[in-house]
């Protein structure tokens, strides 16, 4: 998903339009979360960028996303662009050097 939203709009209360965009930003997360995933992979991790336009976007945890809208409504932007990317995260093979104690 990359998408800029706008958080003024005229005849629209800016607070239902910020829970509408966190709505749609929780429904885009379960529906990745819900597709299937990749050979070898254990789950699905989210690469997350955000700011107010492309160029300035930064990147975020996925967690971070819907307290970075909340920070942008309170700042008064005008817009916010959010990208979220999925893939399939891979789990790291623990090396285990230590012998069964038994």
């Amino acid at each position: 998903m990359k998408k800029i939203f706008h958080l003024q709009q005229e005849n629209k209360n800016p607070e239902r339009l910020l829970e509408s965009i966190k709505h749609e930003i929780r429904k885009y997360f379960k529906r990745e979360r819900g597709k299937k995933l990749p050979e070898k992979a254990v789950f699905w991790d989210f690469d997350c960028r955000f700011g107010q336009n492309s160029d300035e976007a930064q990147a975020v945890a996925a967690s971070e996303i819907i307290t970075a809208l909340d920070k942008a409504h309170d700042d008064k932007w005008e817009q916010c662009y959010v990208e979220i990317i999925a893939r399939g995260s891979y789990k790291a093979k623990e090396e285990t050097g230590e012998s069964d104690k038994a």
